[in-house]
């Protein structure tokens, strides 16, 4: 029985997947199964992981489309290891991610999830400088519905125990099967998810500091998704609610803050200043204590939306380009800092 069950969904990322699988093959870790869940890919995206040549790989799959979280869940079902990592199949890992991870799980035996910061890579798989920075330790359940420090779907290794912890009976044509990420939820699954394990269970989740996801920036999403996103997190409030009424009493407020402001960050990655101003402008209405909170954060995404609105946009691409090269800089110097007092 391997140590460790990597589990990929794919759906249509035949031009990121080669890179996906091969930075899971290439880990320093090798005991490890690589399960591929076919999610109904209408492209050429199986074809191409059919083409690795190693028996470590399974591809499973579907005879209808279930989106991530569906996927997500069949990997879960069909996996054989205690430790269960996630991999999205347009992201990259380096070649340490499962090797430290299982050090770090080992030394610490009340953690069920732990987690790496990420680097962000453009679509042509280049570092772009700047890096996913959460906070790694001492995480409160608010802060789950507010910044999801786990941060993505590359991020995280997960005891299996943790899963069976929180699984729920669903049924798929007719016959019964453990559910663990909500299939009703197209987006923000994975956020809810982080929730109902740091409400319901006593596990720890832990980040490492070191920059082991490269998680890619696609440009293709359109503003309009922002909004569906937007949706979606409210389904995670609504259903959050029914098992914890006061906790989302206490968060609701300024989690909707920083959401909005999340999404306004996003609309300024889609050079959609429009919508970026409004985004921002609801997220000071909804919560102005966001602006004392984290000031910094708050007001770079508010002089980014009025620079991107009033400046040329190649004037802009310049200026935003300089700030990124300084803001990685410095993410970079703190990432040097937590290792160095780690190992101290």
């Amino acid at each position: 029985m391997p140590e460790i069950s990597v589990i990929m969904p794919v759906y249509n990322v035949e031009a990121f997947v080669a890179d996906a699988v091969r930075s899971v093959l290439e880990q320093t870790f090798t005991d490890f199964e690589l399960l591929i869940i076919d999610d109904l890919s209408p492209d050429g995206s199986i074809a191409i992981c059919e083409r690795f040549d190693d028996p470590r790989i399974r591809i499973i799959r579907h005879e209808q489309n279930r989106g991530l979280a569906g996927a997500r869940n069949t990997g879960i079902r069909h996996a054989r290891a205690p430790l269960l990592a996630f991999i999205d199949s347009d992201d990259c890992w380096r070649p340490e991610k499962l090797a430290l991870h299982v050090a770090h799980l080992a030394a610490r035996p009340a953690v069920g999830v732990s987690f790496s910061r990420s680097a962000f890579i453009d679509e042509t798989g280049q570092p772009t400088q700047c890096y996913q920075m959460p906070r790694l330790a001492d995480i409160e359940p608010g802060y789950y519905l507010c910044r999801n420090p786990i941060g993505n779907g590359s991020a995280p290794v997960i005891r299996r125990e943790v899963f069976e912890q929180i699984a729920y009976p669903g049924e798929r044509e007719g016959e019964p099967e453990p559910c663990y990420f909500d299939e009703s939820l197209r987006r923000s699954e994975d956020i809810e998810c982080w929730i109902r394990i740091a409400l319901t269970t006593d596990w720890e989740i832990e980040g490492i500091p070191e920059a082991l996801t490269l998680y890619r920036l696609n440009a293709g999403g359109l503003s309009a998704q922002l909004y569906a996103q937007y949706e979606s997190w409210q389904q995670v409030i609504e259903k959050t609610r029914a098992y914890a009424p006061d906790f989302i009493a206490r968060w609701e407020r300024p989690a909707r803050a920083f959401q909005l402001r999340y999404l306004a960050r996003q609309a300024i990655r889609l050079q959609d200043g429009g919508a970026a101003l409004k985004l921002t402008a609801q997220a000071l209405r909804t919560a102005p204590a966001i602006l004392a909170r984290e000031p910094g954060r708050t007001l770079t995404t508010l002089g980014a939306a009025l620079l991107l609105r009033l400046l040329p946009l190649t004037l802009y691409r310049r200026v935003e380009d300089i700030a990124q090269r300084a803001i990685g800089q410095l993410q970079k110097k703190r990432i040097e800092q937590d290792l160095a007092s780690r190992t101290t």
